[in-house]
């Protein structure tokens, strides 16, 4: 139990919370490039890619320039890599509006143009822009490393949850605005966002889905680090169901069903209970939002299918 127990951290969110907030800035500067990509339904062309030392964006090939973010939690940098050469940008001991100019600086030394636009994005009470976040950081590499351990924890849960879905599906990772970590199933069913909600959200909204994922900052009111999920449009009769894991539960006001991290880490399996976790969810979209259960295939390791005959994973599929 105790090794379990080190390997998913203890997150403390009064420790935690300095270095999410300023990390959910930093991470929307090179997030503004996924912008600049074709739009892919339910925003999948923005997801940040949890790394083996952080974080970091999908290959970008823009005019006579390809380039990759890498923001590296575990290093206290951001490395820009290009065809070309690279620049390594420091995170310690700066404001956001430090960080943005020597980050434009060293994209602009590689032939990359700043973004093009640099508003902070859904973080209330942020400054409107990175050039107006004068508040001096502090990097916290202890923080870093519990950040990026949970992420790749979770991350590791959500992919075995997302893998054998047959429908469309982007990869998981790190919605830069508010910051957490998703897995999203889509089917074709055309839905009516809200009309006052902020244009990106709308379009977000523009078909069904499922989403289940991670956030240091499930509840704005709270602490509440852990994994959510919810049913885009949201169903009735979502209350007093099992979610899959002893202890996850439904959160009318937010919306959310909750797996609290505390929760999470204490069951026998982790990465295990993610993936009943979001089966769960899955299941109440079946039975209270008609979506359909043949969009899930078998869910079997590689090497089993590839020594395995059609025929046999056809009938685990059925």
């Amino acid at each position: 139990m105790s090794e379990r127990l080190d390997a998913w951290p203890e997150l403390d969110h009064a420790e935690l919370a300095p270095m999410v907030d300023y990390v959910n800035r930093i991470v929307q500067v090179a997030g503004k490039y996924t912008l600049d990509d074709p739009f892919e339904t339910g925003w999948g062309n923005i997801v940040l890619d949890v790394t083996p030392r952080g974080l970091g964006t999908p290959t970008f090939r823009h005019q006579d320039v390809t380039f990759t973010v890498h923001y590296r939690l575990l290093d206290g940098d951001v490395v820009i890599e290009t065809d070309r050469d690279e620049r390594r940008v420091p995170l310690s001991g700066e404001s956001v509006a430090s960080f943005y100019r020597t980050f434009c600086e060293a994209a602009a030394e590689l032939g990359i143009h700043r973004p093009r636009t640099s508003l902070i994005c859904e973080i209330p009470g942020a400054p409107a822009t990175f050039e107006d976040d004068h508040a001096e950081r502090s990097w916290d590499p202890h923080a870093a490393r519990l950040m990026w351990r949970a992420e790749n924890l979770a991350a590791g849960g959500l992919e075995s949850w997302q893998a054998p879905f047959l429908g469309h599906r982007p990869r998981v990772g790190v919605m830069w605005g508010g910051f957490d970590l998703s897995a999203t199933r889509h089917r074709a069913q055309p839905t009516t966002p809200p009309r006052n909600a902020p244009t990106f959200m709308q379009n977000a909204q523009l078909n069904a889905y499922v989403s289940v994922g991670f956030s240091f900052k499930n509840l704005p009111d709270r602490p509440s680090i852990g994994m959510y999920a919810y049913i885009w449009p949201q169903p009735d009769g979502l209350e007093g169901r099992s979610w899959g894991v002893e202890g996850a539960t439904w959160n009318a006001d937010a919306g959310l069903v909750l797996l609290p991290w505390e929760v999470l880490r204490r069951t026998k399996d982790p990465h295990e209970a993610i993936v009943a976790f979001g089966d769960a969810v899955y299941q109440a979209a079946v039975e209270t939002a008609g979506w359909p259960a043949d969009l899930v295939g078998p869910r079997v390791d590689g090497w089993y299918a590839s020594r395995t005959p059609a025929s046999a994973l056809q009938r685990l599929h059925g």
